[in-house]
């Protein structure tokens, strides 16, 4: 079958049963003339990043209500933003969320540019994110590869080569069927298939538009591709948390640096996280050691935070943080690990 007949069957399927995002515009939308709002798109492009769609909802419509344009977004103060943040994880991208938007403002009037080269040269878009945008947001027929695209094409194809190394040739493969007519709305048909239909587990081949090309269908090879090279265990570190409340209800936090894991977000003072946690409480204090350890997963490593907790009187001084009252505290502003930490100390914390 012809590239041109590939991309006009899954447009078909993709006119019958696109998912409803918010974020996108619909085919039946689309031919009403009503186009994408860069904006939307750039921010759900960066929020989906290593998550799904699922966890992004929710985070999607509260930062599109309180900052319903990319000007909004750019006048808005960092600690709100990486507060909004919270719990999506990968946090140098909420930094990079506030650069980018900036950067448009001042350096484009508020409008993205509608190039894949104009976008790659704001601050956070790398080439990905600048083709979806550019295809998404203003139909230009660049090529749009996530981890779904990836699954489709060694299907389609029967790549047998593992990933990382196959990503070239799953790109190359991507690009050819990219067509000029809706490559928009073909770059999330492609990736709505991925999704709904070609899944990692248990593809539904018998109602899928590709079914017929599909060489690994052919071939009995779909549920093992795309094949992936093994990956190292990931190591466990070490940590201690402090996590210390003063007698009129303030909670001690610090601000990490800027750069760094978990970089501009709130969290409980703390040792290094290694194999051997040196002792670094914020003052001296009666620090009792919890029973149970704030468990949580990065991307590369394992974190096991042994969590000190504290009863603190009014004219404590610490060396390191800042007391926040209750009322200017909201625990969901927290990293998701720094989150466990305080569930875990809460209860002793709360009660004299």
């Amino acid at each position: 079958m012809r590239e041109t007949d590939l991309s006009g069957a899954l447009l078909t399927w993709y006119d019958r049963h696109a998912r409803e995002m918010p974020w996108r515009v619909g085919p039946a939308e689309r031919r009403a003339g009503l186009r994408p709002d860069p904006y939307r798109v750039w921010l759900s492009e960066v929020m989906l990043q290593q998550t799904t769609v699922a966890a992004v909802r929710d985070y999607f419509e509260r930062f599109t209500t309180r900052w319903p344009t990319v000007s909004d977004l750019a006048a808005a103060e960092d600690a709100d933003v990486m507060g909004e943040w919270a719990g999506l994880g990968y946090y140098a991208r909420a930094r990079n969320l506030l650069k980018c938007a900036r950067a448009v403002v001042a350096e484009h009037g508020g409008t993205f540019p509608d190039t894949r080269a104009g976008l790659l040269s704001l601050p956070g878009i790398g080439p990905y994110t600048a083709g979806a945008i550019a295809s998404i947001a203003f139909d230009r027929a660049e090529v749009v590869v996530d981890g779904n695209v990836e699954r489709v094409m060694a299907r389609l194809h029967d790549v047998h080569t593992p990933l990382p190394a196959a990503k070239p040739e799953l790109t190359a493969l991507a690009e050819a069927l990219t067509p000029v007519d809706r490559p928009g709305d073909y770059a999330q048909a492609v990736m709505d298939l991925g999704a709904t239909i070609c899944t990692p587990r248990n593809p539904a081949c018998g109602i899928c538009p590709w079914r017929d090309p599909c060489a690994a269908r052919v071939a009995g090879t779909a549920p093992e591709l795309p094949k992936k090279t093994p990956k190292k265990p990931k190591p466990t570190r070490l940590g201690i948390a402090y996590v210390a409340r003063r007698a009129d209800g303030a909670w001690l936090l610090e601000r990490r640096p800027d750069k760094g894991l978990l970089g501009g977000m709130l969290g409980w003072p703390g040792s290094d996280w290694g194999a051997a946690p040196q002792e670094a409480p914020p003052l001296q204090a009666d620090w009792q050691t919890l029973g149970a350890e704030a468990l949580h997963t990065f991307t590369h490593f394992h974190l096991r935070l042994t969590v000190r907790i504290a009863h603190l009187p009014e004219g404590a001084n610490p060396e390191r943080g800042t007391f926040l009252p209750p009322a200017a505290f909201r625990p969901s502003d927290l990293p998701t690990v720094m989150r466990k930490a305080f569930d875990l100390a809460r209860p002793a914390l709360e009660t004299p």
